[in-house]
């Protein structure tokens, strides 16, 4: 598939891409382990959203500009409010007013980040999602999906929403019927957890075009809990060289999701709840 390539599938008006990163050239923070990929401007995603014919896109804070959210407010503010929002990275101390502030311009989310490279530590989550609450935000957990039982009741003490990112994040693919991805189903099953179905390239064993090891886990998901599931892109794909398709990457989600209705669902309708849409 070419870089210029539309997705094969039909993609409804309304479509959204809930895990983009923009980069500006924004310093970095003393926490980054990489530096910003090429050509990861708002423009230039702008060319990818109109390939994909999606609609609305979630701009994620990326991890190597830390706490600093300017870049990802601005990239909301240039796609614009009625069709972007975002997910920041805030710590411990954050204030009301910072996250007012924060609110005012898009964010409905704080990212927990917790591979190396994160911002903040886990001693520093339940005061987060406890502050955020009020303001109507979401967490957005990332972390070693085998490692999830260690933090699933911390996971489902925190008062927010919660949405589990790139399809559970297993570095090592699991099996469906495995205790570890059984954990993330048992978050799912609480009825406020969300899993992003995203970046299945990052974990593959088995590989493209059809990541079969990682489809597996995302046609059981789908399947258990097909309202509280998103996709996304996981554009530019950073530490990615060269790039994956994202146009194929947006085709998979037929194979995980092969009822329209369904797919209607993950692209519109439980991002426009989640995110105010």
């Amino acid at each position: 598939m070419s870089a210029a390539a539309k997705p094969t599938i039909v993609v409804p008006v309304g479509a959204t891409d809930t895990h983009i990163h923009v980069y500006d050239g924004t310093p970095l923070a003393p926490t980054a382990l990489s530096k910003p990929p090429p050509q990861a401007s708002v423009e230039d995603y702008r060319r990818i959203r109109a390939q994909l014919g999606l609609t609305r896109t979630v701009i994620v804070q990326p991890s190597v500009y830390g706490t600093d959210n300017e870049c990802t407010l601005r990239g909301i503010a240039a796609l614009g409010a009625d069709v972007a929002r975002g997910v920041a990275v805030v710590d411990a101390g954050a204030s009301d007013t910072e996250l007012d502030r924060l609110t005012r311009g898009g964010i409905r989310g704080a990212r927990f980040f917790m591979l190396p490279g994160g911002a903040i530590g886990f001693d520093q989550l339940d005061t987060i999602a406890a502050r955020m609450a009020p303001f109507g935000w979401h967490a957005v957990f990332q972390t070693d999906g085998r490692r999830l039982a260690d933090h699933a009741a911390q996971i489902r003490n925190w008062p927010v929403p919660v949405v589990i990112d790139h399809t559970g994040k297993f570095l090592e693919p699991v099996a469906v019927d495995s205790p570890e991805f059984r954990v993330l189903l048992g978050l799912v099953e609480t009825g406020r957890i969300y899993v992003k179905l995203a970046a299945p390239y990052e974990t593959s064993k088995t590989g493209a075009p059809t990541y079969e090891d990682v489809s597996r886990l995302a046609r059981a998901l789908v399947k258990a809990a097909p309202e509280r599931i998103l996709w996304a892109s996981n554009w530019p794909h950073p530490g990615r060289e060269p790039r994956p398709d994202s146009a194929h990457l947006l085709d998979i989600l037929a194979d995980w999701a092969p009822d329209e209705a369904v797919r209607r669902r993950i692209l519109i309708d439980n991002p426009a709840g989640l995110y105010g849409f």
